[in-house]
């Protein structure tokens, strides 16, 4: 991790920092959820920087990137990533998003669809289907606030042990990028935008790249159900659904092993062009 590279993009009328493995090898961009930062996926980078190139921006809000006033929907975070994308001058880099920043990667893909050369998401807001429930009202921005200006009041070690007591599962090494994120995190990131500003269908039906939808248990507080997955593979029919049993919304930190697995082997499956209908099926469990 010493050897990694921070970097700041300029684009769309912000900057947006950027920490990078390097290296000349496939780019792979990882993009965060809410309230985290790009090293949050440090874990996961360390075992893909052997073999890609792997770009973790911090996005506007969070992070070392700026906050500006105004909105932070997913149109927003998308020409954001754009930007960075084109600002490096990455060449068809696959995309890995959780949660916001799969929605990111999805919206993405729909907009600027030269851009990507694949997309994986893990556990998206899926804003996509008819049934789900605007998100982001004033309800939701309180209970938000609240909860991330009381862990602004604490410390680092704090945050952690809180964390660890309600994720006992978790790998260690995900505590401390988790808990230096929410200190990093601005009450900006809280203007987000209910998804009725979108077309979803003709967003949807100009997605060309392939696509992989993780999703997990809604019992246990992932976002996506079954019939929302199957709906955004209805709309995108090269969509591939991995479903992790007994993960929930945070599937990486849920089931580490398991997920890594399955980013390896849609990242090989990309990268060597192959058809990801000839390799997995429609929907199958990790």
């Amino acid at each position: 991790m010493s050897s990694w590279q921070s970097d700041t993009i300029q684009t769309n009328g912000i900057r947006l920092h950027v920490t990078r493995t390097g290296g000349a090898k496939p780019p792979l961009v990882l993009a965060h959820g809410y309230s985290d930062d790009g090293l949050c996926w440090t874990p996961v980078a360390e075992e893909l920087a052997m073999a890609y190139d792997v770009v973790m921006p911090d996005a506007r809000g969070h992070g070392l990137s700026d906050a500006p006033d105004g909105d932070y929907g997913p149109l927003e975070q998308a020409a954001d990533l754009a930007g960075v994308i084109e600002g490096l001058g990455l060449q068809r880099p696959i995309i890995v998003g959780h949660s916001m920043g799969a929605l990111t990667a999805l919206t993405l893909a729909g907009r600027y669809p030269a851009l990507p050369g694949a997309i994986a998401l893990e556990d998206p807001p899926p804003w996509w289907a008819d049934d789900c429930v605007p998100p982001f009202g004033e309800e939701w921005q309180r209970q938000t606030r609240a909860w991330i200006v009381g862990l602004q009041q604490q410390t680092a070690p704090e945050i952690i042990a809180a964390q660890r007591a309600h994720q006992p599962n978790w790998p260690s090494a995900e505590f401390e990028p988790w808990a230096a994120a929410k200190l990093r995190v601005h009450l900006n990131s809280l203007n987000r935008l209910a998804p009725l500003n979108i077309n979803w269908p003709a967003l949807l039906a100009s997605v060309q790249c392939p696509v992989l939808l993780m999703t997990a248990e809604p019992a246990l507080g992932a976002l996506v159900s079954a019939r929302q997955a199957a709906a955004l593979q209805d709309s995108v029919p090269q969509t591939r659904i991995i479903h992790f049993a007994e993960a929930g919304h945070s599937i990486r930190r849920d089931q580490f092993q398991g997920y890594m697995n399955v980013i390896h082997r849609f990242c090989a499956t990309v990268t060597a062009s192959t058809d990801l209908r000839m390799v997995w099926p429609m929907h199958h469990e990790a």
